[in-house]
């Protein structure tokens, strides 16, 4: 009875569809969460520094002594290749816009699975 369970289960499969996209700002966050807690720590850090690099340029592209320097997060989705194909933001600051702007296209990590979320979280100090 079990085998037959299994042998359904792995026949409808193909019909599950794709990982559900998250509805809003808050959803991606937690997924972003919960993808990178999933990550071993070494695939995490070269993750991480990937991150960071362009994270570094956008910021640098859109720097501007006038824009509000408020804190804001990005959560990208990213796919096999390791390229961001959607944005959520939380802060509507020029700063804030112009970086998820310069996010979206680039490349990070080849992620574990895909899609995956990233969040990106920025705050300034004086």
């Amino acid at each position: 009875m079990i085998r037959a369970g299994l042998l359904l289960a792995l026949a409808l499969l193909p019909f599950a569809g794709p990982a559900q996209t998250p509805q809003g700002f808050a959803d991606a966050k937690a997924q972003a969460d919960r993808d990178e807690a999933s990550m071993d720590p070494v695939k995490r850090a070269a993750f991480q520094q990937a991150q960071s690099r362009q994270l570094e340029t956008s910021v640098a592209n859109c720097a501007d002594p006038r824009h509000d320097t408020a804190a804001f997060v990005i959560v990208v989705e990213v796919d096999a290749r390791g390229r961001i194909v959607r944005t959520w933001r939380q802060g509507d600051t020029a700063l804030a816009v112009c970086v998820e702007k310069e996010l979206n296209g680039r490349f990070l990590e080849p992620p574990p699975r895909a899609p995956f979320l990233a969040a990106f979280e920025l705050s300034f100090t004086p």
